[in-house]
């Protein structure tokens, strides 16, 4: 897929495992569509839930993509160009060394699904800590529109408005928790429903091998609302 990235809305860097890998194919399919592609995709049954209520309860995390966030959707600051971001990233990745994640197991995070791992999480969040602190200069600061928007969408605590003012995001560094968004919010869900999800993902993702940390993906809003797209990894030790 070829997209025009010189008048991209946003960019963020997550988590991907790349594309043709099983744990690539299981999210995406799971999601319904593929970001590298943007093919839409078949989802796997769920007994008890249509097909058409499927696409809604996961239409949230799909317009992202098959990812976990390790800087969240940002704007470049003004004069930083992608061939800088795409430097950054590569310095970054050049200092880390692939490693295979504790297992994934689904979880409910607030009001939605997700895979979080389980065990030890220190070489994860080094990663995230790095994209945070190493990136932010390249990433315009928020506009008080913004800012306000991304307060209201849940009540912040004292040191997490910090960290939005701060870094952009107010999950991250001590706040961070790595996960891979099964759903979108599942609040007036009924709990059956949410049971069946559950189930269905733990299933579908469970017979997985142990999913590798082995790069950095860089995604692209093309433009303000659009879908998220993988524009390029990044292998780590390279």
């Amino acid at each position: 897929m070829t997209i025009d990235l010189s008048n991209a809305h946003r960019f963020a860097v997550y988590f991907a495992p790349p594309p043709g890998s099983a744990w690539w194919e299981a999210g995406s399919r799971w999601l319904g569509r593929c970001a590298a592609t943007n093919d839409v995709l078949t989802q796997p049954t769920i007994d008890g839930i249509t097909p058409e209520q499927q696409r809604q309860l996961t239409a949230d995390p799909r317009r992202y993509g098959w990812h976990a966030t390790l800087k969240a959707p940002f704007v470049l600051s003004e004069g930083v160009g992608l061939d800088d971001l795409r430097e950054a990233l590569r310095a970054i990745a050049a200092s880390f060394t692939a490693f295979d994640m504790p297992t994934l197991q689904v979880r409910r995070l607030a009001d939605f699904l997700a895979l979080c791992p389980e065990g030890d999480k220190h070489a994860i969040n080094a990663v995230a800590s790095a994209c945070v602190t190493q990136l932010n200069d390249l990433a315009a600061p928020l506009s008080s529109d913004e800012l306000e928007r991304r307060r209201r969408m849940g009540t912040l605590s004292t040191q997490e408005d910090a960290l939005l003012v701060r870094w952009g995001y107010p999950y991250v560094l001590e706040r961070y928790r790595f996960h891979l968004s099964l759903t979108g919010n599942l609040q007036g869900v009924d709990a059956r429903t949410v049971e069946r999800l559950e189930q269905a993902a733990q299933a579908w993702f469970g017979e997985l091998p142990p999913c590798p940390f082995d790069g950095l993906a860089l995604f692209a809003e093309p433009s303000k609302a659009a879908d998220f797209v993988l524009v390029e990894r990044w292998w780590f030790g390279k």
